[in-house]
């Protein structure tokens, strides 16, 4: 059985945090040095009682205003997240009650952060291809701004939260083709959150700062900068082998790639090592920053638009976990 994507929608927080914001409050960092290194401008972080359900609901509704989808066509939600709204319930099962979808609806959460979009297709493929659901509803939500520490300014450099909402169905604009997925749960450490969960329940209260500045502390977000990077350099390209494999494609034949939206730094690595030329490597992570499990979809939103989509599409997201996967979409 084929299976497509249908529609895809997103939504951005309206508070707005700009390089010139994040300069008055780093004076050693300056708005076009901050530009320069990661191609950022700007990112949406959530207000201060906006939560991912909000940020999930408001996509959703997008999606279905966008696209004339009745939500009656709905039969099973899939809701990526790390910053879901409770321990428990999940934050699927609250959206499909905001959203007023049917009761015989399926929702649950999966926890995963940049390979998210491309996990949460396979599970919706093999929904509809098990004929479990018809009509998928895959939502990213993150609110990574709340894990981060407020003078982490490398960090808060990077992220951005968003939402994104897509149907697979049994038809649609993209088929989505045959996938390569990885994980390698000896990392745990490189990207975490230590405290808080019930491995390490109590907040330790342990903050102190490098000599940079730059808060240490076990109860907020703390990414290893060099080692993903090292991570993503090793794993990315034997992905993209991969993928090609596993669709009998050559790389001649991949029309546009579009990766997790990292930073501009790490992208133009992995074009310079992959051999991309530039009008097939696409960019969309300046006005956003780094979304997290959102950056795919938002990236082929715009690419979209801008009828950049053409042919094969190779995605690929890689990050937390550490976890990385990608396929292919066959453009209609």
């Amino acid at each position: 059985m084929k299976v497509f994507i249908k529609a895809i929608s997103y939504y951005l927080p309206e508070r707005v945090l700009t390089n010139e914001q994040l300069a008055a409050e780093f004076p050693e960092w300056t708005a076009e040095k901050v530009a320069k290194k990661v191609g950022i401008n700007k990112r949406h972080i959530a207000g201060e009682n906006e939560c991912a359900s909000d940020l999930a609901v408001k996509a959703a509704e997008q999606l279905f205003t966008e696209h004339s989808i009745h939500k009656s066509e709905i039969d099973y939600i899939l809701l990526c997240t790390q910053s879901p709204d409770y321990f428990l319930p999940t934050t699927a099962c609250i959206v499909q009650d905001r959203l007023n979808l049917s009761t015989s609806c399926g929702a649950l959460d999966f926890n995963l952060g940049c390979s998210g979009y491309v996990y949460g297709l396979s599970l919706a493929k093999g929904l509809i291809a098990g004929e479990i659901a018809k009509n998928v509803l895959l939502i990213t939500a993150e609110t990574y701004s709340k894990h981060i520490h407020p003078r982490d300014k490398g960090n808060r450099t990077l992220f951005g939260d968003a939402a994104t909402a897509t149907i697979i169905s049994t038809d649609g604009f993209a088929e989505i083709g045959n996938f390569s997925l990885g994980t390698d749960g000896r990392g745990p450490e490189k990207v975490i959150i230590k405290n808080g969960a019930c491995r390490n329940p109590k907040k330790a209260n342990n903050l102190t700062f490098d000599d940079s500045g730059n808060p240490v502390s076990s109860d907020y977000f703390y990414m290893d900068g060099p080692g993903i990077f090292n991570f993503a350099l090793e794993k990315v390209p034997h992905l993209v082998n991969k993928i090609l494999e596993t669709n009998k494609l050559t790389k001649e034949e991949i029309d546009l790639y579009v990766l997790h939206q990292a930073n501009k730094y790490m992208l133009d690595f992995l074009q310079n090592i992959l051999e991309i030329d530039d009008e097939k490597f696409y960019h969309c992570l300046s006005e956003v920053g780094n979304t997290v499990s959102s950056s795919i979809p938002i990236a082929l939103t715009a690419a979209l638009k801008e009828n950049f989509l053409q042919g094969n599409v190779l995605i690929a997201g890689f990050g937390v976990g550490l976890s990385w996967g990608g396929c292919i979409l066959k453009i209609k």
